[in-house]
């Protein structure tokens, strides 16, 4: 051997094992001295802290209003239509990983659906129930507390399919749908999902049949199964080795209780979707039907944003980015982010990177007060050689950004959203003062006055009638009677409490097409 060749420390070995050992048997030791701290932090995590208020309750589900966490909000609201599965804090896990609070920060107005846990009695509740029932009472118990004929709507996995369902028969009640990881389109998606609840291989009406509902351990079971390995081992090993990390153990806490506490699936619905959803794919196939009514996606002609997990295993990006191609709307935009199926709602760089292109997305469909600015900035266009471009999103919520491009170059201001406002700033830019609107001819102006008298006509008769009959709000304090219901029974010479009292369960029941049960309940509530 060399003179410069090291000889090898024949206890080198022992001694690096030794201290392997020395420091494995330390961070136990540190990690037991904690341990009972972490378990209580465990069993006693707070999940869903955003403030909110219960503004409608119909069967189980509760509506809730978050409140301003802005000066100003966007007039038009956001619905949030959850999943039927898990509970819906997912979406507002902790406040800095909160779908809701990035939205509330944003200066939007936020609903959000909770179903809660369907009893047995719902076991025969399907998609046209959900649908045409309680998301479309939903929907109107916004409109109406908002004085928007039409709200965006952002349905989230299983939510967001009923949500699109729901765009294409309501398309008037929905001024911008959002779908977040929503199954669309299974036809070779390549997502497990498809395969294990393929006809060849599950008749979902084993279980049904069975239990009723579909039981969420049963739905538990299947997800972690998806990925063994990660589901039952990994992540169990990393809580021990950042069991020291407080933020880490809060972290965990608050994920394993969104995923203990499961929900069932009503049964009915729980056939349907996996009948008519997944294995014979009615819905992008347009022949799915609610109450024989067909679903008819075309139908969906608003502004459309897809948001995707580029790893979503549960709702692969296959099973809904082929629907973007068949919707009626020109209006379609995707956001597919490096993330799976829950960590477009939980990770800290979806928070960061996607959903402040959600909020803003929203709001650059909401501009409910921007038609007179529109209608300054055509007739600016028409008036001088520059070009006029207007920005409703840049600004606070009150302001526009107006661009105004000729041959001296570009200007840019901020105005306030008056029309007025905005004339005056291009006519001062352009030195071109903008035309008046074209009077209304004489014609016009008489057919207008005829109108008018006809309106004043129809007045005074509405005037002269019973005002307890032309109360829908009145038969709405029942518990369970939304906007929809209301009408329903108005149509039929039902439109007070006290004439819903001179009727029978079997005749409310027809009237308002629900349950005889169901109707029961009101009349009970009605002459209490």
């Amino acid at each position: 051997m060399s003179d410069d060749q090291s000889v090898p420390n024949p206890f080198g070995l022992a001694m690096n094992a030794q201290r392997q050992f020395i420091d494995a048997t330390t961070g136990a030791f540190d990690r037991a001295q904690v341990a009972e701290e972490r378990l209580d932090t465990i069993e006693n995590i707070d999940v869903g802290q955003t403030p909110s208020e219960v503004v409608y309750e119909e069967n189980k589900l509760e509506l809730l209003h978050y409140e301003s966490m802005t000066e100003e909000q966007n007039e038009v609201p956001i619905l949030v239509i959850y999943a039927l599965i898990n509970k819906p804090f997912i979406l507002d896990l902790q406040p800095d990983r909160s779908v809701v609070r990035r939205l509330l920060e944003a200066g939007h107005d936020v609903y959000l659906i909770d179903w809660n846990e369907p009893s047995r009695l719902d076991q025969h509740l399907g998609l046209d129930d959900y649908v045409n029932r309680y998301i479309d009472n939903c929907v109107d118990e916004v409109r109406e507390r908002s004085g928007q004929d039409a709200i965006n709507v952002l349905g989230y996995c299983m939510g967001g399919t009923m949500s699109a369902m729901y765009a294409t028969l309501y398309p008037e009640k929905v001024n911008a749908l959002g779908l977040m990881a929503a199954g669309l389109c299974f036809e070779n998606s390549g997502g497990v999902l498809e395969t294990w609840g393929s006809d060849e291989y599950y008749d979902p009406r084993d279980v049904t049949e069975s239990y009723g509902n579909m039981p969420a351990e049963f739905l538990d079971i299947g997800f972690a199964l998806m990925d063994p390995v990660a589901n039952f081992v990994s992540k169990y090993a990393r809580l021990y080795d950042n069991l020291e990390d407080e933020d880490f153990v809060e972290n965990f806490a608050r994920m394993e209780r969104w995923l203990d506490e499961g929900i069932d699936v009503a049964g009915e619905a729980y056939v349907e979707f996996l009948e008519d959803i997944y294995q014979e794919n009615k819905l992008y196939r347009n022949e799915l039907e609610l109450d024989g009514e067909l679903v008819d996606v075309s139908e969906i002609d608003m502004p459309v944003l897809q948001i995707l997990g580029e790893y979503d295993h549960l709702i692969p990006p296959g099973a809904s980015k082929p629907f973007n191609e068949i919707v009626g709307s020109d209006d379609v935009t995707t956001i597919e982010y490096s993330t799976g199926h829950i960590g477009l709602s939980v990770s800290g760089s979806s928070h960061e990177e996607v959903w402040p292109q959600v909020a803003e997305w929203y709001h650059e469909r909401s501009d409910v007060e921007s038609e007179g600015v529109t209608e300054t900035v055509q007739r600016a266009d028409a008036g001088s050689d520059a070009e006029v471009r207007v920005d409703p999103t840049e600004g606070d919520l009150d302001e526009v950004e107006i661009e105004i491009e000729d041959d001296e170059g570009v200007q840019t201001e901020l105005v306030e959203r008056d029309g007025d406002d905005v004339e005056s700033a291009i006519e001062e830019a352009t030195d071109v003062e903008i035309a008046d609107e074209e009077s209304e001819s004489d014609g016009e102006s008489e057919e207008a006055d005829d109108l008018d008298g006809v309106a004043d006509e129809t007045d005074v008769e509405e005037d002269t009638r019973d005002p307890a009959a032309t109360v829908g709000s009145e038969l709405e304090e029942i518990d369970g009677i939304g906007p929809t219901y209301a009408e329903r029974l108005r149509e039929t010479g039902i439109g007070t409490i006290d004439e819903l009292t001179e009727h029978d369960a079997a005749a409310v029941a027809e009237a308002a097409g629900v349950s005889e049960d169901r109707a029961a309940d009101w009349l009970e509530q009605a002459r209490s």
